[in-house]
């Protein structure tokens, strides 16, 4: 049984970031903090010291270090550099690309579509995907929250190697659209490597403190356009003297420099399925394959064509072919043209034009991809684009900045973080509307109070379903958790008062409670069970939908919300008048039952029904003034 709630006022309390870290700075006297870009194709790690951000290189000397892990017939485990050379001699139980499969769900489209190209076994386990490889332990099967750990402990063994002593807290960067299981997951990878995660930020927003570090001047609006190599975040960030506001953000957790080298291979493959070949069933060559255009598709970003050359390659033929920027460009033409949508949708979220923005900051490999940068140029009108930080680096940077501030460094006194939520939050009320408590491009930390009513007469408890989405009706929205307020007094409908409130920390992670205001009763829910969140297929679908249906939508709640005053209205008579006035207690019945049995009238019918009853009424008071 559910019972929803009826709203009613709205009470607001904001807790501001500002607040929040100057507090932890005052009472949190930190040891080092180091900053960790967990990318899907590269990590970086950084600490600030001596008034500046410092990246630092790993064992090979390289500052960028390959997400991947391997496992090695000897028993070896190979994090690394050392893991991607394995990656072609041993392709099955190197693991790469695991960002793309934390907190996911087995059944999402996107997960099954990339099971497809892994040359490692993936698995269902709990609805969850998990790795299968081959140790010297024998079968052992991996969470994607093992692997990610995995590579974050050597972010931590670098960082630690370089200062000279143990490390345990760290500022994380993740994907402006990761949803609270994709946090909850790398959170939970973190704590498997030994790491602390004092604040998660997100990377264009990491990118962009970044960028804004130490530069005075006026007020700028900063648009972060952040292409790596698995995911695409657009962010629209005011930079004032330190202050870093993030006003809205977009993006695609499913769009990145993987995909533009998997049209390549697939144009390739279909070369050779047209010989009659399947090299698909190779894996190592694949691996081979995957490896030489990952590194023509640098090439052209300086070149005009790049050839890819693979002894031995299939059946002990050589490959040896030329790959133009032209043909590449053509491969991906319609990916480079959607990485233009989030940055239209986060301009309108924003509320502003193309020419309110100051500043276009490129970061991420991909972004080195001239195609992308003249898309991006030409929308902007031709607006010339910043190059000024270092697109790899710049979100290490960031995270290394930020974990400054949290550490206590003077030089970072002056810099305060303001980071929002990526979706709308809310509750289920009565009709199955939702009520949003928490509106996307909200600052968090944040805490936010909206009081309610039980719906019903006689209601004992109610049950509280938290929503997230930008529909106006729960059907359309997707479900985070639901749990009950129960020892309700057994009092009329609209006379119990209660308080729901939200709570985001500066994780972006939900915390739901709800309490009687008159009685003893209370309940919660921190919404981080993987099973209610929501995929990042859903939450651009929904996004999509939201200025799809747009019209739509605003025409159904026109009829919920005349059903629902009619509803109200008649109830209220009745509950006032029907025990004197039977003639009006038919009238009301008749209305009543009509509603119940015509549940898509329009709204003039419903209009009409109402005028009826007050037809009724005044005849009754009529008929009451005449005997007087």
């Amino acid at each position: 049984m559910h019972i929803f709630l009826s709203l009613f006022g709205l009470a607001v309390f904001v807790w501001p970031s500002l607040g929040v870290e100057n507090n932890q700075r005052q009472h949190h006297a930190l040891p080092t903090v180091i900053g960790i870009d967990l990318g899907t194709t590269y990590s970086c790690v950084g600490v600030f010291l001596k008034g500046r951000a410092e990246i630092i290189a790993n064992d090979w000397g390289s500052r960028l270090t390959p997400s991947l892990v391997s496992f090695a017939a000897d028993g070896e485990r190979l994090i690394g550099e050392a893991a991607r050379n394995q990656l072609t001699k041993n392709p099955e139980n190197t693991i790469y690309g695991v960002k793309r499969l934390i907190g996911r769900e087995w059944f999402e489209p996107n997960m099954q579509k990339d099971i497809k190209l892994y040359p490692f076994k993936v698995i269902k386990k709990n609805s969850r995907p998990y790795i299968r490889v081959s140790t010297a332990l024998g079968i052992r099967d991996y969470a994607p929250e093992e692997i990610s750990a995995m590579v974050l402990a050597k972010m931590k063994q670098t960082a630690e190697d370089f200062l000279g002593r143990k490390i345990t807290d760290a500022v994380v960067t993740v994907p402006a659209r990761f949803n609270d299981a994709q946090r909850q997951a790398t959170k939970n990878a973190a704590k498997i490597a030994g790491l602390n995660v004092l604040r998660f930020i997100n990377e264009p927003t990491a990118a962009a403190m970044a960028y804004g570090f130490d530069r005075k001047g006026s007020a700028k609006r900063v648009l972060v356009f952040d292409l790596g190599g698995g995911t695409l975040d657009v962010s629209l960030v005011s930079i004032d003297n330190g202050v870093l506001e993030v006003v809205a953000t977009n993006g695609d957790t499913h769009l990145g420099g993987q995909d533009f080298d998997q049209r390549v291979i697939d144009h390739f493959v279909q070369r050779y399925e047209q010989k009659g070949k399947d090299i698909r069933q190779n894996s190592s060559a694949m691996q081979k394959l995957r490896l030489q255009v990952e590194k023509a598709k640098r090439i052209l970003s300086g070149s005009l064509q790049a050839r890819i050359h693979i002894e031995s390659f299939f059946e002990g033929q050589h490959f040896d072919h030329t790959l133009t920027r032209a043909k590449f460009e053509e491969l991906n033409l319609e990916l480079f043209r959607s990485t233009l949508q989030p940055v239209q949708t986060v301009l309108e979220d924003a509320q502003l034009q193309k020419t309110d923005v100051d500043e276009i900051v490129l970061i991420g490999g991909s972004t080195r991809i001239p195609k992308i940068q003249q898309l991006v140029e030409d929308y902007f009108d031709g607006k010339q684009l910043s190059r000024s930080i270092n697109a790899d680096e710049a979100v290490a940077c960031g995270a290394a900045i930020h974990a400054g501030t949290l550490s206590g460094d003077q030089a970072t006194n002056s810099t305060v973080l303001l980071d929002v939520i990526p979706l709308t939050l809310g509750v289920a009320t009565v009709g199955g509307f939702m009520s949003q408590l928490i509106p996307r491009n909200t600052v968090i930390p944040t805490n936010k109070t909206r009081s309610f009513f039980t719906a019903n007469d006689n209601q004992s408890f109610v049950t509280i379903q938290v929503y997230e989405g930008e529909r106006p009706l729960t059907k359309d929205n997707h479900l985070l958790g639901t749990f009950k307020l129960t020892g309700i007094p057994e009092e009329p409908y609209r006379s119990f008062p209660i308080q729901v409130t939200f709570a985001v920390d500066v994780h972006g992670i939900l915390e739901v409670s709800a309490k009687g205001v008159s009685a003893d009763t209370n309940g919660q829910i921190v919404v981080t069970s993987d099973q209610y969140r929501l995929t990042p297929d859903q939450i651009d679908r929904m996004i999509h939908d939201a200025e799809i249906f747009a019209e739509k939508d605003k025409r159904f709640m026109e009829n919920l919300m005349t059903r629902h005053k009619l509803e109200s209205f008649a109830y209220n008579l009745l509950k006032e008048h029907g025990d004197t006035q039977p003639e009006l207690k038919r009238a009301i019945d008749k209305v009543l039952w009509w509603l119940e049995h015509n549940p898509d009238a329009s709204p003039e019918k419903c209009i009409k029904q109402q005028k009826y009853i007050e037809a009724i009424m005044r005849h009754q008071t009529a008929a009451v003034q005449d005997e007087l």
